[in-house]
């Protein structure tokens, strides 16, 4: 088994039960379940397959990989609810193995094939395209662009492996490491990308603009009193 095959499976079983748990806490039926597992699973190296032009009837040929998250979705469907608390309190250890392993297996398909900005891309979209396609279905905001970095982590390590600075199997598994240690290290910290929020503003500037009217009025008021 190759490194290229085994960052595949930790990633799709990472992500299939990642999904088969939103799922559940959006009280989907077991089809739910599946689909947004699924989804999970295998909708980024969808997206990653449409952008640098690989068939994406590939997914077909992967029956190893969706036997790998049906039974992976299956089994978390049926565990105990208090051994499905204990996951979420890992939650983001093991969302953070499956974005370092999806986005490293996204920059090897790449990589050699297209130029550096498309091996970041790949990485980027197999990382996160599907906890995309997955919170959108399940109602929610994208986690990944509102949350703590994540989307960077995956992108810093489709640069590192389309500059080869990381070739060797030694190397691909000391990345993996990195990018876990380091998705980590931002939710530890909350690291944040820098970012700016318009409701605030817009209600100051609705509050500010109501008190105008009001003293205005005021002043319409007083003046006709006074005639």
């Amino acid at each position: 088994m190759d490194i290229f095959t085994v960052f595949s499976i930790i990633g799709t079983i990472a992500f299939a039960v990642s999904g088969a748990i939103v799922a559940m806490e959006e009280e989907y039926d077991i089809l739910g379940v599946f689909v947004l597992g699924l989804v999970s699973a295998f909708g980024g190296g969808v997206v990653r397959n449409l952008l640098i032009d690989i068939p994406i009837t590939t997914l077909w040929t992967q029956g190893m990989l969706l036997k790998t998250a049906i039974i992976a979705m299956t089994i978390t469907f049926i565990l105990p609810v208090r051994w499905i608390k204990q996951w979420k309190k890992s939650e983001a250890f093991f969302d953070a193995i499956g974005l370092s392993a999806f986005a490293i297996q996204g920059a090897l398909y790449a990589t050699g094939k297209y130029p550096l900005s498309a091996v970041i891309v790949a990485a980027m979209m197999t990382g996160i395209g599907g906890g995309i396609i997955r919170d959108v279905l399940a109602g929610r905001k994208p986690l990944v662009l509102r949350d703590e970095i994540y989307a960077v982590w995956a992108m810093a390590a489709g640069a590192a492996i389309g500059l080869k600075w990381f070739v060797t199997e030694l190397d691909l598994l000391t990345l993996f490491v990195i990018v876990i240690v380091f998705r980590m290290l931002s939710v530890q910290f909350r690291w944040r990308l820098p970012r700016r929020s318009l409701r605030f503003t817009l209600a100051q500037s609705v509050h500010s603009e109501g008190k105008k009217r009001f003293a205005a009025l005021n002043d319409k008021l007083e003046k006709e009193r006074v005639l």
